[in-house]
C-alpha cells in the first residue's frame, strides 16, 4: 500500500479528536526530543513554529461559525492559544523554558483522551 493510499484510509477512519490528538502528539513528541537534545533559540524553531502552527489552527477552528464546541470551552482554547504565541516568543528568547508548552499540549492530549472515552 502507498503513503497516499493509507493516508487516505486513515482520514476517512479517523475522528476529528483522534486526527487532532495524533498531531499533538507529534508536535509535543518534537518539542521533547528538542528539549533531551538541549537545544534552544534557534535549534528549537523547527518544532516551535509547527506548534505555533496548530495553535492558530485551533483557535480559527474555535473562531469559525459553526464549531459545535461548547461556547466557554472555544474561549478558552483560543485563549490558550494566544497565550501559545506569546510564550513561545519567550522559549524563543531564552527566557522561559520549553517544557511549559510541552505540559500544556500534553493537558489537551489527556482532555482528548477523556472527550474519546465519554463519546
Amino acid at each position: 500500500m502507498t503513503i497516499n493510499a493509507y493516508q487516505a484510509a486513515r482520514s476517512r477512519a479517523e475522528t476529528p479528536r483522534a486526527a487532532e490528538h495524533r498531531l499533538l502528539s507529534q508536535i509535543t513528541g518534537e518539542m521533547m526530543d528538542a528539549e533531551t537534545a538541549g537545544y534552544t533559540g534557534a535549534l528549537l524553531m523547527p518544532s516551535l513554529h509547527r506548534n505555533r502552527e496548530m495553535w492558530s489552527v485551533f483557535m480559527t477552528d474555535c473562531g469559525a461559525t459553526g464549531n459545535g464546541l461548547p461556547a466557554e470551552l472555544r474561549a478558552s482554547i483560543i485563549s490558550l492559544g494566544l497565550w501559545v504565541q506569546r510564550f513561545t516568543s519567550d522559549v524563543i528568547a531564552g527566557r522561559e523554558p520549553i517544557g511549559e508548552l510541552i505540559a500544556l499540549n500534553r493537558t489537551m492530549m489527556e482532555g482528548l483522551i477523556g472527550q474519546r472515552m465519554a463519546a
